[in-house]
């Protein structure tokens, strides 16, 4: 039975989905070829360090009303368009704003504390994702899927296990004994790739001069699994060459008896931003007759020329990554895959972009923790601006369930689904969020819509705690400190982030930080 090819003859599902196979055949249900159609592929996309601001929608009629202060003036149509046949939210949060932790967060579908990386992957740090977790690329592949994964992945710890020539030996003893790069490193076959079968990844922020490793040697060239391959080729445009190449399955690369799951990890518009680390041919539609208008490209109403100078290159990246996912999105509308492949895009974490005077992430400020995320599924979706509250550890039973395995979400997940409110159920008995629990190395927080409350500690008690009126202060200008908010809501800001602390089972409520000012109860 052509059905029984979704699932892998070592585990309980053939004879799982043999029994439903023939209570269908008795029961007079829809063909095997219908049934098959009706497990959906799935492509989650996400570039790193790309700003929700950075959409060309919210410059739109209809959808700037949706974000806080301005957008940018960027050049996104690819996006846009999906954006036009997707459900897109505008309050999307990197609950810790770290490349590391969100990629945890988002694989898990938990909390730092409890998923193993509380700060980036480096080789002078212990953070790895636990490698007995189930996590989302797991799932789909114990419920059949080919699963594949092109991209930076970085989330397993970094240790000394290359030759100085950069190939894999898995041991620390000569020839062993050497590092590839300082932060990201290459993922053996094995239990840390978490069930992905097809593996192209790509490690090194220099866009134009990728480490690649790959599963497939006619990618890398006719290298085997863990030897080092250098194209010299714009990361991006290599991903994407690989991804349409596995879509049309030139090679054999995948069962087309069975749906994908792929996730996509771009590098851009992660710094560097340098003329040698940006695709240039986006750079002009960025100046005015070859002269760069800091005025005109930093809009929001808090940003530091000064600081945010590289916007331009930051920029031309965005549209160089909406270039590549635009010729992937051609390609499965061409090959007829569209219509039943759930499309997301979203970011790990955004971009400060001189706001504040500052750069990159890890802030618990709006530009780094607001990210896009929308999600497409041909018309079985409508389109929507939703303006509730979405968590990254949200990804994963959200995913799994809008796919049709909500049985299958692995339990001490942290995260909640979000399937009913996309598919629009009337009558769901789901609450929309509300909050978000946000996070860095020494503040915990609390988002929502109206307002960013922070409490920062130091050795083990209050060091600082602000507030900031999202409505009425779009641009973040007032922070109001503690002696300054008012009473009622102080105490209910307070009471939200502390029980969203104890939901979670946070490492502040565990070892009870900032127990002087937060209630533990």
């Amino acid at each position: 039975m052509e059905f029984i090819k979704l699932t892998r003859s070592k585990n309980r599902w053939p004879f799982i989905f043999l029994l439903v196979l023939m209570a269908c055949q008795l029961s007079g249900c829809s063909s095997q070829a219908d049934q098959k159609e009706e497990a959906p592929n799935i492509i989650f996309i996400f570039p790193d360090q790309f700003r929700n601001f950075s959409l060309g929608i919210w410059s739109a009629p209809g959808y700037d009303e949706y974000i806080q202060g301005k957008p940018d003036p960027v050049v996104t149509p690819a996006l846009d368009r999906l954006a036009s046949e997707s459900v897109v939210f505008s309050n999307a949060v990197s609950n810790f704003p770290l490349c590391s932790p969100y990629r945890a967060m988002m694989m898990s579908g938990r909390y730092p504390d409890h998923n193993g990386v509380t700060a980036n992957c480096h080789k002078d740090r212990e953070v790895s994702l636990k490698t007995d977790m189930v996590c989302m690329t797991d799932v789909f592949a114990e419920v059949g899927y080919d699963v594949s994964y092109f991209g930076k992945v970085h989330w397993l710890r970094n240790d000394p296990l290359f030759t100085q020539e950069g190939t894999y030996t898995g041991s620390t003893e000569a020839p062993g004994g050497h590092y590839i790069n300082s932060y990201d490193t290459y993922i053996p076959a094995g239990p840390d790739r978490h069930g992905i079968d097809y593996f192209v990844q790509m490690i090194k922020d220099d866009h134009f001069n990728p480490m690649v490793y790959s599963s497939d040697p006619k990618v890398v060239e006719g290298k085997e699994d863990g030897e080092l391959y250098m194209p010299k080729r714009f990361s991006a445009e290599f991903e994407a060459e690989k991804i349409i190449d596995y879509l049309e399955n030139t090679h054999q690369q995948r069962d087309t008896e069975k749906p994908f799951f792929m996730i996509w990890s771009l590098n851009p518009p992660h710094n560097p931003w340098t003329p040698e680390s940006t695709k240039m041919e986006y750079y002009d539609q960025y100046t005015e007759e070859g002269s760069v208008n800091l005025d005109h490209l930093l809009a929001r109403g808090n940003s530091d020329d000064s600081v945010g100078n590289y916007a331009p290159y930051y920029f031309a990246n965005v549209s160089a990554v909406d270039h590549y996912i635009g010729l992937v999105l051609d390609k499965l509308e061409e090959l007829e895959l569209s219509d039943n492949t759930i499309i997301v895009f979203s970011s790990d974490h955004g971009e400060m972009l001189g706001s504040h005077g500052k750069q990159g992430k890890l802030v618990l400020e709006s530009e780094s923790l607001n990210i896009p995320f929308m999600v497409k599924w041909g018309k079985k979706l409508k389109h929507k601006v939703e303006d509730y509250i979405v968590s990254v550890p949200d990804v994963l039973p959200t995913l799994v369930s809008l796919a049709g395995f909500e049985g299958e979400i692995p339990s001490g997940v942290q995260g909640a689904s979000h399937a009913e409110l996309i598919r629009g159920k009337e009558n769901s008995p789901l609450a929309k969020p509300s909050s978000a629990l946000i996070m860095n190395y020494d503040s915990r927080g609390l988002y929502t819509k109206k307002h960013t409350f922070v409490v920062s500690e130091k050795k083990g008690y209050v060091n600082e705690v602000y507030c900031y009126d999202n409505i009425k202060d779009p641009y973040q200008l007032n922070r109001i400190a503690l002696k300054d908010m008012d009473n009622s809501l102080r105490e209910d800001l307070k009471s939200q982030l502390t029980q969203l602390l104890i939901k979670t089972d946070d490492r502040w409520y565990q070892e009870g930080v900032c127990s002087d000012f937060l209630t533990y109860n």
